[in-house]
């Protein structure tokens, strides 16, 4: 089997399991592979709405049977706890929603949403939403970007010179300057 054949028959399985784990570069690099029709767009944000949407679920449900002692045992959360509670404080309806799109506490979030208390009325509809934006964002700003590559890729013959020369300079004054910083030692 070929990694096409291997990307169409696993490519959705794959993203439901990336992104309930996390999922930003897998459905950047699925959109993609969508736009260059290895597989169906519709299917990829459907795959990442699913995989995010229980992942969250999963990770908001231990948050409120392990509560705070689950979080406190665990550190290096200390600080991105800290900082969802300020925002949890200042803007609960909008963190529910957008957590997804913040870098650093995406992952922890739904555990201290979870350990907070927040009631799952007001968290399972507002997940469904935010998993759903999230979902149709990122797949279609993966989609987008494959064009990008492609239409980059299609110029590319026009400036391979110029690319390949600034690459060759780069390289030299990397290994000129480890050279260098070993001649000091």
């Amino acid at each position: 089997m070929n990694w096409q054949e291997l990307i169409t028959h696993y490519g959705y399985f794959a993203i439901v399991v990336g992104t309930f784990f996390e999922g930003e570069t897998i459905l950047v690099l699925a959109g993609v592979l969508a736009h260059h029709g290895y597989l169906n767009l519709y299917g990829v944000v459907g795959a990442a709405f699913l995989g995010t949407l229980f992942g969250d679920q999963l990770y908001f449900l231990i948050g409120r049977h392990k509560g705070m002692k689950w979080i406190n045992a665990r550190p290096k959360y200390k600080r991105k706890v800290r900082k969802i509670f300020r925002l949890l404080n200042r803007h609960q309806i909008l963190l529910i929603l957008g957590f997804r799109f913040l870098y650093g506490i995406r992952t922890v979030t739904p555990f201290v949403l979870g350990a907070a208390g927040i009631s799952p009325k007001l968290y399972v509809p507002l997940n469904l939403l935010g998993a759903g934006v999230w979902a149709i964002a990122v797949g279609l700003l993966g989609y987008w970007f494959g064009q990008a590559i492609q239409v980059i890729l299609e110029q590319m013959h026009h400036y391979e010179y110029w690319f390949l020369s600034i690459l060759v300079v780069f390289a030299v004054v990397i290994v000129l300057g480890l050279y260098l910083r070993r001649q000091k030692r």
